[in-house]
């Protein structure tokens, strides 16, 4: 499989495994998604999901340009190619828990549509990240144009759009296309698996009714932060901080 999930404690790790393809992502992979992320929703007591490449080098070059080529003439094909990424990227875009892409090297096209669709993007200085489709005559998808434009505002995005180039580490963090530069993303998740999930879960719910266009509170986010004060969490994290102790958030 090209592309797996494995599990260390509370943390899961989302793997794109083609190397020899730079982690060009094929039609089979974008279907696999959908999958593993069902099975990583099921996972009881994952608290974070890393994306990453499974070997340093890459990050994804993106869509895999020699099957696109290979089947541009072939209708079921392109519709079914265009449905699995639209479906991986609105399930990656929307699962429950934290996700962190960690980007090592090149981060282009459909490669970086995937770190788009992830909470965080964490990025060494190996690190370019490009969108590219204007250079090929094609066009980003809809949902993927929407997650870059929240992510670094519309002047920004059409920049990238536009000219298709690609920018170093730096640059991405001065525009916000990446948080955070570091060699590892690994003191980032531990971080947030040590705290609360329900939490977490909770504030990331209500982050995509904002980023969807939810203006104003509803009785539905109202609720969520209410239930809060009568959860086992709020018990424990506030008995701990009295303590002045490390709390033990259970799931």
């Amino acid at each position: 499989m090209t592309i797996r999930f494995e599990r260390d404690g509370a943390i899961g790790s989302l793997l794109i495994d083609r190397a020899e393809r730079r982690n060009a992502i094929t039609l089979a992979m974008w279907q696999a998604i959908p999958a593993l992320l069902d099975q990583i929703e099921g996972e009881r007591g994952l608290r974070a999901l890393v994306v990453r490449a499974a070997e340093s080098g890459a990050f994804s070059v993106g869509a895999d340009i020699r099957e696109m080529l290979a089947n541009k003439g072939d209708a079921v094909w392109l519709a079914d190619n265009h449905a699995a990424i639209s479906d991986a990227q609105h399930r990656l875009a929307r699962c429950s828990i934290p996700t962190i892409a960690f980007v090592e090297g090149d981060c282009i096209g459909g490669g970086c549509a995937v770190a788009l669709a992830c909470d965080i993007r964490i990025a060494t200085r190996t690190a370019r990240l490009g969108i590219t489709p204007a250079k090929l005559g094609l066009v980003y998808p809809f949902h993927d144009v929407k997650l870059l434009a929240d992510l670094v505002g519309p002047g920004q995005a059409k920049r990238l759009l536009y000219t298709g180039e690609l920018i170093d580490v730096e640059e991405a963090a001065r525009i916000g296309l990446v948080e955070i530069i570091a060699n590892s993303a690994d003191g980032v998740v531990e971080t947030i698996a040590a705290n609360s999930s329900g939490s977490n879960r909770t504030m990331k719910r209500m982050l995509r009714r904002i980023l969807d266009g939810q203006t104003e509170e509803d009785l539905a986010t109202s609720d969520m932060f209410a239930a809060a004060f009568e959860s086992d969490d709020f018990a424990q994290g506030t008995t701990a901080f009295v303590e002045k102790r490390k709390p033990k958030f259970t799931d």
